[in-house]
């Protein structure tokens, strides 16, 4: 039995941005038509159209779709939620961690809709700062908590690869509402988002 990936796109959509691609590379004095490039347009237009799916989806939708009445009022963290974005200014991608919190005020959300909604964000063209406050302000209109806390940590490919290459930098970007901007709280879940557990 022969192995068949099935993947859907617009195919139209699919077609100019290959043909966009094709072009690229042609102007960067590559044979196209040579064996291991043959391919490489239409594998890099499906690759675009997914790294940048998150305009297709709907954040505030996603949290929706999961909230609980719950009377809970502690903190609720999730951490090290994996993300990788394309910066808008070179194309060229960005990835780290996000750590979330909130202060539950009568309802709490599905945990996997916070990772989710970091990838809605994430697969678009983006800045980092940019992508923490969208995090934020859209937990914060779906659930209207005590407050919320997002961090994120990533290494950007456009300062390590190309311009200063500096290969150990790490960009921190933090946000934070209600009850996260005292200082007591706040410390307390940098601490827990610092703290290893065994």
């Amino acid at each position: 039995m022969n192995y068949e990936k099935k993947e859907t796109y617009k195919l139209d959509s699919i077609e100019m941005v290959k043909n966009s691609y094709a072009d690229i590379l042609a102007a960067l004095g590559e044979d196209i038509n040579r064996e291991g490039l043959l391919k490489t347009p239409e594998r890099a237009a499906k690759a675009m159209h997914f790294l940048s799916s998150g305009y297709a989806m709907n954040p505030l939708e996603i949290m929706k779709s999961a909230v609980f009445h719950e009377e809970h009022n502690q903190m609720v963290i999730v951490k090290d939620i994996e993300l990788f974005s394309l910066c808008e200014h070179h194309l060229l991608p960005f990835y780290g961690r996000a750590h979330i919190a909130y202060i539950p005020n009568g309802k709490i959300v599905g945990l996997s809709k916070l990772a989710r909604v970091v990838d809605s964000f994430s697969r678009r063209f983006q800045v980092q700062e940019r992508l923490t406050i969208q995090v934020l302000d859209c937990i914060q209109e779906a659930l209207d908590p005590l407050g919320v806390a997002v961090v994120i940590e990533a290494k950007h490919l456009c300062m390590m690869m190309r311009g200063v290459q500096k290969q150990n930098s790490v960009t921190t970007t933090s946000a934070f509402t209600g009850e996260f901007q005292q200082q007591t709280t706040r410390n307390e879940f940098i601490n827990l988002i610092s703290a290893k557990l065994s």
